[in-house]
C-alpha cells in the first residue's frame, strides 16, 4: 500500500529537482561575478557584487531577489537604496 505512495512521491521530486535545478543553477551563475554598473546616486560607476545565493535560491520560487552584497561606493554611501540593481 505504501509503495505506490512512496513512487508516486519520488517521482514527483525528481520531476521537481529536474526543473528547478537549472534554473537555480543558471541564476547562481548570472549573478555570482561583480559587474561594474552605473550608480543612480553618484551618477558614475560602481563595481557591485550581487548576493548570487539569494538570488538562486528565491529563483527556484518565483523572480530572483537581487540584493547587493558588497559596492564599490559603500565605504561613504553604506546603506544606499540599491536602486542600480533594476538595469
Amino acid at each position: 500500500m505504501h509503495t505506490p505512495l512512496i513512487t508516486v512521491a519520488a517521482i514527483i521530486i525528481l520531476a521537481s529537482l529536474y526543473v528547478l535545478f537549472p534554473v537555480v543553477l543558471h541564476t547562481f551563475q548570472r549573478y555570482r561575478h561583480r559587474r561594474v554598473l552605473e550608480c543612480p546616486e553618484t551618477k558614475g560607476l560602481a563595481e557591485v557584487d550581487m548576493d548570487a545565493p539569494l538570488a538562486a535560491f528565491s529563483a527556484a520560487f518565483g523572480r530572483p531577489h537581487l540584493r547587493v552584497r558588497s559596492c564599490s561606493v559603500w565605504p561613504k554611501r553604506w546603506g544606499c537604496a540599491q536602486a542600480c540593481i533594476k538595469e
